[in-house]
Protein backbone atom coordinates (compact mmCIF):
# COMPACT_ATOMS: atom_id res chain seq x y z
CA UNK A 1 0.00 0.00 0.00
CA UNK A 2 1.15 3.63 -0.70
CA UNK A 3 0.91 4.62 2.70
CA UNK A 4 3.18 1.91 4.26
CA UNK A 5 5.44 2.93 1.22
CA UNK A 6 5.10 6.42 2.19
CA UNK A 7 6.48 5.41 5.97
CA UNK A 8 9.32 3.72 5.18
CA UNK A 9 10.59 5.96 2.81
CA UNK A 10 9.73 8.88 5.83
CA UNK A 11 12.17 6.85 7.89
CA UNK A 12 15.13 6.12 5.17
CA UNK A 13 14.71 9.81 5.03
CA UNK A 14 15.67 10.52 8.79
CA UNK A 15 17.75 7.70 9.41
CA UNK A 16 21.47 9.13 8.60
CA UNK A 17 22.92 5.75 9.78
CA UNK A 18 23.88 2.75 7.27
CA UNK A 19 22.51 0.34 9.49
CA UNK A 20 19.35 2.39 10.57
CA UNK A 21 18.76 2.47 7.21
CA UNK A 22 19.07 -1.73 6.45
CA UNK A 23 16.87 -2.18 9.77
CA UNK A 24 14.19 -0.24 7.95
CA UNK A 25 14.56 -1.85 4.57
CA UNK A 26 14.58 -5.47 6.02
CA UNK A 27 11.15 -5.02 7.99
CA UNK A 28 9.32 -3.54 5.47
CA UNK A 29 10.54 -6.61 3.23
CA UNK A 30 9.75 -8.90 5.89
CA UNK A 31 6.18 -7.68 6.65
CA UNK A 32 5.27 -6.31 3.14
CA UNK A 33 3.78 -8.79 0.51
CA UNK A 34 4.21 -9.08 -2.68
CA UNK A 35 4.57 -7.37 -6.04
CA UNK A 36 4.62 -4.45 -3.18
CA UNK A 37 7.91 -5.24 -1.82
CA UNK A 38 9.42 -5.95 -5.04
CA UNK A 39 8.28 -3.09 -6.16
CA UNK A 40 9.44 -0.62 -4.16
CA UNK A 41 12.65 -2.30 -4.19
CA UNK A 42 12.60 -1.36 -7.71
CA UNK A 43 11.81 2.53 -6.78
CA UNK A 44 14.91 2.55 -4.66
CA UNK A 45 16.86 1.46 -7.19
CA UNK A 46 16.03 2.79 -10.08
CA UNK A 47 14.99 -0.14 -11.84
CA UNK A 48 11.02 0.91 -12.08
CA UNK A 49 10.33 1.75 -15.34
CA UNK A 50 7.51 4.98 -14.92
CA UNK A 51 6.48 7.23 -17.18
CA UNK A 52 8.86 10.31 -16.58
CA UNK A 53 7.23 12.93 -14.84
CA UNK A 54 8.84 16.35 -14.94
CA UNK A 55 9.27 19.40 -12.46
CA UNK A 56 7.22 21.82 -14.93
CA UNK A 57 4.74 19.41 -14.96
CA UNK A 58 4.29 19.30 -11.35
CA UNK A 59 4.47 23.02 -11.39
CA UNK A 60 1.58 23.17 -13.62
CA UNK A 61 -0.58 21.15 -11.14
CA UNK A 62 -0.05 22.71 -8.37
CA UNK A 63 -0.52 26.64 -10.35
CA UNK A 64 -4.00 25.50 -10.89
CA UNK A 65 -4.63 24.84 -7.38
CA UNK A 66 -2.32 27.36 -5.13
CA UNK A 67 -1.77 30.91 -5.45
CA UNK A 68 1.41 31.94 -7.16
CA UNK A 69 3.02 33.79 -4.13
CA UNK A 70 2.49 31.54 -1.59
CA UNK A 71 3.71 28.13 -3.83
CA UNK A 72 7.31 30.41 -3.99
CA UNK A 73 7.41 31.15 -0.66
CA UNK A 74 6.83 27.74 0.76
CA UNK A 75 8.93 26.00 -1.73
CA UNK A 76 11.72 28.06 -0.73
CA UNK A 77 11.41 27.44 2.88
CA UNK A 78 10.81 23.44 2.49
CA UNK A 79 13.20 23.11 -0.65
CA UNK A 80 11.67 20.02 -2.02
CA UNK A 81 9.24 20.30 -4.88
CA UNK A 82 7.74 16.75 -4.15
CA UNK A 83 7.30 17.67 -0.44
CA UNK A 84 6.09 21.72 -1.07
CA UNK A 85 3.66 19.71 -3.48
CA UNK A 86 2.16 17.23 -0.65
CA UNK A 87 2.16 20.16 2.43
CA UNK A 88 0.23 22.75 0.40
CA UNK A 89 -1.83 20.46 -2.19
CA UNK A 90 -5.47 21.71 -0.55
CA UNK A 91 -7.99 19.41 1.10
CA UNK A 92 -7.35 16.87 3.49
CA UNK A 93 -6.98 13.79 1.27
CA UNK A 94 -9.90 11.07 3.12
CA UNK A 95 -9.60 8.80 0.19
CA UNK A 96 -8.97 4.70 0.85
CA UNK A 97 -5.51 3.60 1.54
CA UNK A 98 -4.03 2.28 -2.13
CA UNK A 99 -2.09 -0.30 -3.44
CA UNK A 100 1.24 0.89 -4.45
CA UNK A 101 0.90 -2.28 -7.68
CA UNK A 102 -2.21 -0.15 -8.86
CA UNK A 103 -0.76 3.51 -8.94
CA UNK A 104 2.26 1.63 -10.45
CA UNK A 105 -0.03 0.21 -13.12
CA UNK A 106 -1.68 3.31 -13.54
CA UNK A 107 1.27 5.75 -14.53
CA UNK A 108 2.71 2.74 -16.70
CA UNK A 109 -0.49 3.07 -18.46
CA UNK A 110 -1.54 6.43 -18.56
CA UNK A 111 -0.51 8.65 -22.08
CA UNK A 112 1.64 11.53 -21.28
CA UNK A 113 -1.88 13.72 -21.92
CA UNK A 114 -3.41 11.95 -19.20
CA UNK A 115 -1.00 12.43 -16.74
CA UNK A 116 -2.22 16.05 -15.10
CA UNK A 117 -5.71 14.54 -14.91
CA UNK A 118 -4.55 11.58 -12.85
CA UNK A 119 -1.86 12.72 -10.80
CA UNK A 120 -4.31 15.38 -9.86
CA UNK A 121 -6.80 12.76 -8.56
CA UNK A 122 -4.66 10.71 -6.80
CA UNK A 123 -3.45 14.43 -4.75
CA UNK A 124 -6.81 14.90 -3.67
CA UNK A 125 -7.68 11.61 -2.18
CA UNK A 126 -4.33 11.06 -0.48
CA UNK A 127 -2.97 12.77 2.73
CA UNK A 128 0.07 14.40 2.73
CA UNK A 129 2.19 11.64 3.94
CA UNK A 130 0.85 9.55 1.26
CA UNK A 131 0.86 12.47 -1.43
CA UNK A 132 4.79 12.52 -1.14
CA UNK A 133 5.61 9.53 -1.52
CA UNK A 134 3.46 9.28 -4.66
CA UNK A 135 5.19 12.00 -6.18
CA UNK A 136 8.28 10.60 -5.41
CA UNK A 137 7.45 7.30 -6.85
CA UNK A 138 6.18 9.02 -10.07
CA UNK A 139 9.02 11.18 -10.43
CA UNK A 140 11.67 8.47 -9.96
CA UNK A 141 14.06 11.48 -7.24
CA UNK A 142 13.10 9.22 -4.28
CA UNK A 143 16.56 11.11 -2.36
CA UNK A 144 16.30 9.05 0.74
CA UNK A 145 19.98 8.34 1.32
CA UNK A 146 19.80 4.33 -0.20
CA UNK A 147 21.58 3.99 -3.01
CA UNK A 148 20.76 0.72 -5.49
CA UNK A 149 23.62 -1.44 -3.83
CA UNK A 150 22.47 -0.77 -0.43
CA UNK A 151 18.65 -1.71 -1.31
CA UNK A 152 19.72 -4.96 -2.51
CA UNK A 153 22.53 -5.22 0.62
CA UNK A 154 18.92 -4.62 2.82
CA UNK A 155 17.70 -7.79 0.46
CA UNK A 156 20.88 -10.05 0.98
CA UNK A 157 19.95 -9.67 4.65
CA UNK A 158 17.02 -10.10 4.97
CA UNK A 159 16.76 -13.79 3.12
CA UNK A 160 20.48 -14.51 4.58
CA UNK A 161 22.05 -14.19 1.13
CA UNK A 162 25.19 -13.86 -0.38
CA UNK A 163 24.91 -10.37 -1.49
CA UNK A 164 27.53 -11.45 -4.60
CA UNK A 165 24.89 -13.75 -5.64
CA UNK A 166 22.51 -11.24 -5.94
CA UNK A 167 24.09 -8.71 -8.36
CA UNK A 168 25.32 -11.86 -10.13
CA UNK A 169 21.51 -12.81 -11.72
CA UNK A 170 20.43 -8.87 -10.98
CA UNK A 171 20.70 -8.15 -14.39
CA UNK A 172 18.37 -10.48 -15.51
CA UNK A 173 15.31 -9.74 -13.48
CA UNK A 174 12.97 -6.68 -13.04
CA UNK A 175 10.70 -5.66 -10.63
CA UNK A 176 8.23 -6.61 -8.42
CA UNK A 177 11.12 -9.36 -8.15
CA UNK A 178 8.35 -11.85 -6.93
CA UNK A 179 11.27 -14.94 -7.76
CA UNK A 180 13.73 -13.00 -6.05
CA UNK A 181 11.80 -12.46 -2.85
CA UNK A 182 11.09 -16.49 -2.83
CA UNK A 183 14.51 -17.47 -2.83
CA UNK A 184 15.36 -14.97 0.01
CA UNK A 185 12.21 -16.79 1.71
CA UNK A 186 14.04 -20.47 1.18
CA UNK A 187 13.03 -21.17 -2.60
CA UNK A 188 15.21 -21.93 -5.30
CA UNK A 189 17.32 -19.60 -6.76
CA UNK A 190 16.52 -17.79 -10.02
CA UNK A 191 18.29 -18.44 -13.24
CA UNK A 192 19.22 -15.02 -15.22
CA UNK A 193 18.09 -14.87 -18.67
CA UNK A 194 20.64 -11.38 -19.09
CA UNK A 195 23.14 -12.17 -22.14
CA UNK A 196 26.83 -10.98 -21.34
CA UNK A 197 25.77 -10.09 -17.96
CA UNK A 198 27.32 -7.97 -15.13
CA UNK A 199 29.11 -9.19 -12.30
CA UNK A 200 29.86 -7.70 -8.83
CA UNK A 201 33.21 -5.43 -9.67
CA UNK A 202 35.57 -5.29 -6.91
CA UNK A 203 36.42 -1.80 -4.90
CA UNK A 204 39.66 -0.58 -3.11
CA UNK A 205 39.74 1.43 0.53
CA UNK A 206 41.63 4.67 1.12
CA UNK A 207 44.89 4.45 2.48
CA UNK A 208 47.87 6.75 3.20
CA UNK A 209 51.57 6.61 3.97
CA UNK A 210 51.10 5.61 7.68
CA UNK A 211 48.70 2.99 7.48
CA UNK A 212 50.95 1.07 4.50
CA UNK A 213 54.01 1.50 7.13
CA UNK A 214 52.75 -2.50 8.50
CA UNK A 215 52.55 -3.88 5.23
CA UNK A 216 55.77 -5.88 3.51
CA UNK A 217 56.09 -3.89 0.37
CA UNK A 218 57.18 -7.29 -1.12
CA UNK A 219 53.64 -8.39 -1.02
CA UNK A 220 52.05 -5.96 -3.08
CA UNK A 221 52.00 -4.78 -6.63
CA UNK A 222 51.24 -1.24 -7.68
CA UNK A 223 49.73 0.85 -10.81
CA UNK A 224 48.86 4.18 -11.60
CA UNK A 225 44.98 4.99 -10.56
CA UNK A 226 43.85 6.62 -14.21
CA UNK A 227 41.05 9.49 -13.74
CA UNK A 228 38.09 8.26 -16.14
CA UNK A 229 35.46 5.63 -15.06
CA UNK A 230 36.33 2.31 -13.56
CA UNK A 231 34.13 -0.36 -16.24
CA UNK A 232 33.62 -4.40 -16.58
CA UNK A 233 33.74 -5.51 -20.32
CA UNK A 234 32.00 -8.06 -21.04
CA UNK A 235 31.97 -10.44 -23.99
CA UNK A 236 29.79 -13.41 -23.89
CA UNK A 237 28.02 -15.59 -26.48
CA UNK A 238 28.38 -12.97 -29.70
CA UNK A 239 27.02 -10.11 -26.95
CA UNK A 240 29.11 -7.28 -26.31
CA UNK A 241 28.21 -5.09 -23.08
CA UNK A 242 29.73 -2.54 -21.18
CA UNK A 243 29.19 -1.46 -17.61
CA UNK A 244 29.46 1.00 -15.35
CA UNK A 245 30.74 -0.05 -11.59
CA UNK A 246 27.47 0.22 -10.42
CA UNK A 247 26.41 -2.21 -13.25
CA UNK A 248 24.57 0.58 -15.67
CA UNK A 249 24.83 -0.50 -19.37
CA UNK A 250 26.48 1.84 -21.10
CA UNK A 251 27.16 0.12 -24.64
CA UNK A 252 25.56 2.56 -26.92
CA UNK A 253 27.56 5.30 -25.56
CA UNK A 254 31.02 3.67 -26.59
CA UNK A 255 30.67 1.82 -29.84
CA UNK A 256 34.35 1.73 -30.67
CA UNK A 257 35.28 0.16 -27.43
CA UNK A 258 32.24 -2.52 -27.93
CA UNK A 259 34.09 -2.97 -31.49
CA UNK A 260 37.22 -3.85 -29.95
CA UNK A 261 35.61 -6.60 -27.40
CA UNK A 262 36.98 -9.08 -29.94
CA UNK A 263 37.29 -12.01 -26.51
CA UNK A 264 35.02 -14.22 -25.09
CA UNK A 265 34.93 -13.28 -21.62
CA UNK A 266 34.84 -10.10 -19.20
CA UNK A 267 37.94 -7.58 -17.85
CA UNK A 268 37.89 -4.75 -15.75
CA UNK A 269 39.64 -1.72 -16.82
CA UNK A 270 39.17 1.72 -16.79
CA UNK A 271 37.57 3.85 -19.94
CA UNK A 272 39.41 6.76 -20.68
CA UNK A 273 39.39 9.16 -24.28
CA UNK A 274 42.86 8.35 -25.30
CA UNK A 275 44.75 9.96 -28.73
CA UNK A 276 47.48 8.25 -29.54
CA UNK A 277 49.60 7.42 -25.90
CA UNK A 278 48.07 10.58 -24.76
CA UNK A 279 45.06 10.43 -22.28
CA UNK A 280 43.02 13.12 -22.16
CA UNK A 281 41.49 14.74 -19.15
CA UNK A 282 38.37 13.41 -17.75
CA UNK A 283 35.90 16.52 -19.01
CA UNK A 284 36.72 14.77 -22.89
CA UNK A 285 35.33 11.72 -21.50
CA UNK A 286 32.27 13.35 -19.71
CA UNK A 287 31.17 14.64 -23.13
CA UNK A 288 30.58 10.62 -24.33
CA UNK A 289 29.10 9.53 -20.83
CA UNK A 290 25.35 9.28 -21.10
CA UNK A 291 24.41 9.55 -24.74
CA UNK A 292 22.01 7.00 -26.77
CA UNK A 293 23.48 7.37 -30.05
CA UNK A 294 27.45 9.13 -30.72
CA UNK A 295 27.89 11.20 -33.71
CA UNK A 296 30.59 10.22 -36.35
CA UNK A 297 32.30 13.73 -35.51
CA UNK A 298 32.32 13.18 -31.79
CA UNK A 299 33.82 9.23 -32.46
CA UNK A 300 36.81 10.94 -34.15
CA UNK A 301 37.24 13.52 -31.70
CA UNK A 302 36.84 11.71 -28.41
CA UNK A 303 38.06 8.59 -29.17
CA UNK A 304 37.39 6.08 -26.29
CA UNK A 305 39.93 3.26 -25.23
CA UNK A 306 40.09 1.06 -22.28
CA UNK A 307 42.89 0.39 -20.35
CA UNK A 308 42.73 -3.34 -18.91
CA UNK A 309 42.64 -3.99 -14.95
CA UNK A 310 41.73 -7.27 -14.02
CA UNK A 311 40.12 -10.60 -15.46
CA UNK A 312 36.99 -12.42 -14.24
CA UNK A 313 36.20 -14.49 -17.15
CA UNK A 314 37.97 -16.14 -19.96
CA UNK A 315 38.29 -19.24 -22.25
CA UNK A 316 35.33 -20.46 -20.64
CA UNK A 317 37.24 -20.83 -16.62
CA UNK A 318 36.08 -18.16 -13.97
CA UNK A 319 39.33 -16.54 -12.83
CA UNK A 320 37.73 -14.71 -10.07
CA UNK A 321 39.22 -17.03 -7.05
CA UNK A 322 42.37 -17.35 -8.60
CA UNK A 323 45.63 -15.27 -7.21
CA UNK A 324 45.75 -11.86 -8.70
CA UNK A 325 49.50 -12.56 -10.11
CA UNK A 326 47.58 -15.95 -12.22
CA UNK A 327 44.92 -13.39 -13.37
CA UNK A 328 47.83 -10.70 -14.49
CA UNK A 329 49.51 -13.40 -16.27
CA UNK A 330 46.32 -14.19 -18.25
CA UNK A 331 45.54 -10.64 -18.38
CA UNK A 332 48.24 -10.18 -20.41
CA UNK A 333 47.55 -13.01 -22.84
CA UNK A 334 43.96 -11.44 -23.33
CA UNK A 335 45.44 -8.10 -23.91
CA UNK A 336 48.11 -9.33 -26.64
CA UNK A 337 45.46 -10.11 -29.04
CA UNK A 338 43.42 -7.42 -28.69
CA UNK A 339 44.01 -4.00 -30.90
CA UNK A 340 46.14 -1.97 -28.70
CA UNK A 341 44.68 1.50 -29.60
CA UNK A 342 41.85 0.33 -28.09
CA UNK A 343 42.46 -1.79 -25.68
CA UNK A 344 45.83 -2.04 -23.59
CA UNK A 345 47.21 -3.20 -20.47
CA UNK A 346 47.65 -0.75 -17.07
CA UNK A 347 51.41 -1.07 -16.53
CA UNK A 348 52.37 -2.27 -13.70
CA UNK A 349 55.05 0.19 -11.32
CA UNK A 350 58.33 -0.95 -10.01
CA UNK A 351 58.82 -0.31 -6.28
CA UNK A 352 61.10 -2.05 -3.27
CA UNK A 353 59.45 -0.36 -0.41
CA UNK A 354 56.53 2.27 0.39
CA UNK A 355 59.29 5.69 0.39
CA UNK A 356 59.99 4.70 -3.17
CA UNK A 357 55.95 4.13 -4.25
CA UNK A 358 55.39 7.27 -2.86
CA UNK A 359 58.01 9.29 -4.63
CA UNK A 360 56.38 7.89 -7.66
CA UNK A 361 53.03 9.01 -6.56
CA UNK A 362 53.51 12.58 -6.08
CA UNK A 363 55.50 12.84 -9.98
CA UNK A 364 53.37 10.74 -12.43
CA UNK A 365 54.10 11.16 -15.49
CA UNK A 366 50.79 12.66 -16.44
CA UNK A 367 48.39 15.18 -15.22
CA UNK A 368 45.44 12.95 -15.60
CA UNK A 369 46.91 10.58 -12.86
CA UNK A 370 45.15 10.77 -9.44
CA UNK A 371 47.15 8.26 -7.83
CA UNK A 372 48.29 4.69 -7.59
CA UNK A 373 46.28 1.50 -6.69
CA UNK A 374 48.12 -0.77 -4.11
CA UNK A 375 46.47 -4.94 -4.91
CA UNK A 376 47.56 -7.79 -2.75
CA UNK A 377 49.08 -10.12 -4.82
CA UNK A 378 47.55 -13.36 -3.09
CA UNK A 379 43.94 -11.63 -3.48
CA UNK A 380 40.83 -13.20 -5.64
CA UNK A 381 38.47 -10.68 -7.29
CA UNK A 382 35.53 -10.08 -5.04
CA UNK A 383 32.62 -8.03 -5.25
CA UNK A 384 32.63 -5.11 -3.25
CA UNK A 385 35.24 -3.51 -0.76
CA UNK A 386 37.42 -6.13 0.74
CA UNK A 387 39.65 -4.40 3.76
CA UNK A 388 43.07 -5.69 3.11
CA UNK A 389 43.29 -6.77 -0.22
CA UNK A 390 43.25 -3.30 -2.65
CA UNK A 391 43.98 0.10 -1.67
CA UNK A 392 43.72 3.33 -3.57
CA UNK A 393 46.54 6.33 -2.41
CA UNK A 394 45.35 9.05 -4.30
CA UNK A 395 47.44 12.43 -4.83
CA UNK A 396 46.82 15.26 -2.45
CA UNK A 397 44.01 17.03 -3.25
CA UNK A 398 44.15 20.30 -4.88
CA UNK A 399 42.55 23.58 -2.73
CA UNK A 400 41.50 27.08 -3.41
CA UNK A 401 40.11 29.58 -1.67
CA UNK A 402 36.50 30.55 -2.71
CA UNK A 403 34.13 32.86 -1.75
CA UNK A 404 30.12 31.84 -0.86
CA UNK A 405 28.08 33.40 -3.59
CA UNK A 406 24.48 31.42 -3.83
CA UNK A 407 22.87 28.79 -1.42
CA UNK A 408 20.13 26.05 -1.98
CA UNK A 409 18.22 23.93 0.25
CA UNK A 410 19.07 20.44 0.45
CA UNK A 411 16.75 17.35 0.08
CA UNK A 412 15.58 14.45 2.07
CA UNK A 413 16.62 15.23 5.89
CA UNK A 414 18.88 18.27 4.91
CA UNK A 415 15.74 20.10 3.53
CA UNK A 416 15.59 22.28 6.34
CA UNK A 417 18.88 23.70 5.73
CA UNK A 418 21.17 25.47 3.02
CA UNK A 419 23.50 22.97 2.08
CA UNK A 420 24.16 23.28 -1.55
CA UNK A 421 26.80 25.91 -1.81
CA UNK A 422 28.00 28.00 -5.27
CA UNK A 423 31.05 29.42 -4.93
CA UNK A 424 33.55 31.99 -6.69
CA UNK A 425 36.76 33.07 -7.51
CA UNK A 426 38.06 36.61 -8.28
CA UNK A 427 38.91 37.58 -11.95
CA UNK A 428 40.30 41.47 -11.84
CA UNK A 429 37.55 42.95 -9.89
CA UNK A 430 34.21 40.93 -10.20
CA UNK A 431 34.06 37.37 -8.25
CA UNK A 432 32.96 34.17 -11.59
CA UNK A 433 31.02 31.46 -10.04
CA UNK A 434 33.62 28.35 -10.41
CA UNK A 435 31.93 25.49 -9.41
CA UNK A 436 29.40 23.78 -6.33
CA UNK A 437 29.60 21.58 -3.25
CA UNK A 438 26.87 20.10 -1.29
CA UNK A 439 29.57 17.94 1.26
CA UNK A 440 32.84 18.09 3.27
CA UNK A 441 31.64 19.90 5.67
CA UNK A 442 30.43 18.52 9.73
CA UNK A 443 26.61 18.75 10.65
CA UNK A 444 28.38 21.88 13.06
CA UNK A 445 29.72 23.52 9.97
CA UNK A 446 26.45 23.26 8.11
CA UNK A 447 24.54 24.86 11.11
CA UNK A 448 26.96 27.55 10.85
CA UNK A 449 26.75 28.22 7.18
CA UNK A 450 22.99 27.65 7.05
CA UNK A 451 22.91 30.59 9.64
CA UNK A 452 25.12 32.63 7.14
CA UNK A 453 22.87 32.41 4.26
CA UNK A 454 19.65 33.05 6.42
CA UNK A 455 21.29 36.71 7.85
CA UNK A 456 23.27 37.72 4.90
CA UNK A 457 20.51 36.82 2.06
CA UNK A 458 20.67 39.93 -0.72
CA UNK A 459 18.32 38.16 -3.34
CA UNK A 460 16.09 35.59 -3.90
CA UNK A 461 15.35 33.14 -6.70
CA UNK A 462 13.05 30.91 -6.50
CA UNK A 463 14.62 28.47 -3.99
CA UNK A 464 18.22 30.01 -4.22
CA UNK A 465 19.80 32.77 -2.74
CA UNK A 466 21.92 35.05 -3.33
CA UNK A 467 24.42 35.86 -0.32
CA UNK A 468 26.27 38.75 0.64
CA UNK A 469 30.19 37.79 -0.78
CA UNK A 470 32.10 37.62 2.56
CA UNK A 471 32.11 33.89 3.74
CA UNK A 472 35.45 32.10 2.41
CA UNK A 473 35.71 28.89 2.30
CA UNK A 474 38.70 26.02 1.37
CA UNK A 475 37.74 23.90 -1.91
CA UNK A 476 39.43 20.91 -2.50
CA UNK A 477 38.88 19.02 -5.69
CA UNK A 478 40.63 16.12 -7.52
CA UNK A 479 41.14 17.83 -11.07
CA UNK A 480 39.70 20.25 -13.37
CA UNK A 481 39.38 20.62 -17.51
CA UNK A 482 37.98 23.28 -19.58
CA UNK A 483 34.00 23.39 -20.23
CA UNK A 484 32.17 25.69 -22.79
CA UNK A 485 29.25 24.96 -19.98
CA UNK A 486 30.74 27.02 -16.85
CA UNK A 487 31.23 31.03 -16.96
CA UNK A 488 34.37 30.38 -15.55
CA UNK A 489 35.78 28.05 -18.86
CA UNK A 490 37.03 25.15 -16.32
CA UNK A 491 34.76 22.36 -14.13
CA UNK A 492 36.31 21.15 -11.05
CA UNK A 493 36.42 17.43 -10.41
CA UNK A 494 34.47 15.98 -6.90
CA UNK A 495 34.86 19.97 -5.34
CA UNK A 496 34.01 19.54 -1.44
CA UNK A 497 34.29 22.36 1.33
CA UNK A 498 37.08 21.04 3.41
CA UNK A 499 37.44 23.66 6.02
CA UNK A 500 35.57 26.90 6.98
CA UNK A 501 38.41 29.87 6.71
CA UNK A 502 37.11 32.20 9.23
CA UNK A 503 39.81 33.81 9.24
CA UNK A 504 40.31 35.29 5.86
CA UNK A 505 38.54 38.19 4.77
CA UNK A 506 36.69 37.48 1.12
CA UNK A 507 39.52 39.80 -0.76
CA UNK A 508 42.10 37.50 0.36
CA UNK A 509 40.13 34.36 -1.63
CA UNK A 510 41.83 33.10 -4.27
CA UNK A 511 41.95 34.34 -7.79
CA UNK A 512 40.78 32.29 -11.28
CA UNK A 513 44.21 32.00 -11.58
CA UNK A 514 45.35 29.69 -9.52
CA UNK A 515 42.36 27.53 -10.60
CA UNK A 516 43.61 27.27 -14.19
CA UNK A 517 47.11 26.83 -13.01
CA UNK A 518 45.59 23.55 -12.12
CA UNK A 519 44.44 22.71 -15.97
CA UNK A 520 46.18 19.07 -17.39
CA UNK A 521 48.47 21.36 -20.03
CA UNK A 522 49.10 23.64 -17.89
Amino acid sequence: MIGAFAHLLERLAFTPQRKGKLAHLVQYFGTRPDPERGLALGALTGDLALRAVTPSLLRGLVAARVDAELFALSHDFVGDLAETIALIWPGEGHGQDVALADLVAELQATGRAGLPQVIASRLDQMPPSQRYAYLKLATGALRVGVSARLARQALAGFGGLDLTEIEEIWHGLAPPYVALFAWAEGGMKPVSAALAPFRPVMLSTATERAALGVLDPRDFIAEWKWDGIRVQAVSEGGTRRLYSRTGDDISAAFPDVIAAMDFEGAVDGELLVRRGDQIAPFGDLQTRLGRKVVSRKLLESHPAALRLYDLLLWQGHDWRAEPFTARRAALEAVAAGLEPARIDLSPLLAFDDWDALAALRADPPEAVIEGVMIKHRASSYLGGRIRGHWFKWKREPMRVDAVLLYAQRGHGRRSGYYSDFTFGLWEGDALVPVGKAYFGFTDAELRELDRFVRNNTLERFGPVRAVAPTRVVEVAFEGVNRSARHKSGVAMRFPRISRLRNDKPATEADHLSALLAHLPEA
